[in-house]
């Protein structure tokens, strides 16, 4: 069986994309759960990936470790991973390659964090450019494909892509517009999604960076996580 090696839950946003890809298309996996910050897990896995990074995707004898290359790899094997139509396609391959390599301001001041919710101490040009470049993506797939997710009536890797943006937005009360705003909460409420929140929200690890770089950003003003 695939195994797929992810870190802790609520801080992963690179983990979601292929979990939640798979979950929701039905692919069995065994999950490899490997803590940021133990170094005695992560020893061990630099020698299964060799980026030395999660996700990694794991088949017998292949290694496939990057969210992008994983989703190809599925794709190659299970039908819908990807849409059929090929403007579609074509369209969701653009929209989660551009999630992949852009959207910088947006990950760097809104890490992922699940159960927490922030307050940000401003919201710069750059946040809100990223946000409005977002919003007109997320529009255009949903009203050129008819929705309710971005390249049709299927939920497809480019939704996988965009999961953790979802996250982000409950986290941080992030302003989109109201069609923007209506998907990612169809987002959250996929049973994939809510099982991936409820595992974050049980988990009591907390990475130190993470939470250093959530507080340099914003006022944590509700925390949800086991303690």
């Amino acid at each position: 069986m695939l195994q797929l090696y992810i870190a802790n839950k609520n801080y992963s946003s690179w983990s979601l994309r292929p979990w939640v890809l798979m979950r929701e298309r039905g692919i069995p996996f065994e999950e490899r759960l490997l803590p940021f910050g133990d170094e005695s897990l992560w020893a061990p896995f630099r020698a299964v990936s060799p980026a030395g990074k999660v996700p990694c995707l794991v088949d017998g004898d292949i290694v496939v470790w990057d969210s992008l290359a994983i989703a190809e790899y599925l794709a190659e094997r299970h039908a819908g991973v990807w849409p059929g139509e090929a403007r579609a396609r074509a369209f969701a391959r653009c929209a989660a390659a551009e999630m992949h390599s852009a959207f910088a301001e947006l990950r760097n001041r809104c890490s992922m964090s699940c159960g927490v919710r922030v307050r940000l101490h401003d919201y710069p040009d750059g946040l809100r450019r990223d946000l409005v470049r977002l919003s007109a993506l997320w529009n255009e797939g949903l009203s050129r494909f008819g929705g309710p997710f971005l390249a049709g009536a299927a939920f497809t890797a480019v939704d996988a892509f965009f999961a953790p943006v979802a996250f982000r937005v409950q986290t941080y009360g992030l302003e989109l517009d109201a069609p923007a705003a209506a998907y990612a909460l169809r987002l959250l409420a996929l049973p994939a999604m809510a099982a991936w929140y409820a595992s974050a929200l049980a988990e009591r690890f907390r990475d130190e960076p993470h939470e250093l770089e959530i507080g340099a950003m914003g006022r944590t003003t509700l925390d949800l996580r086991a303690r």
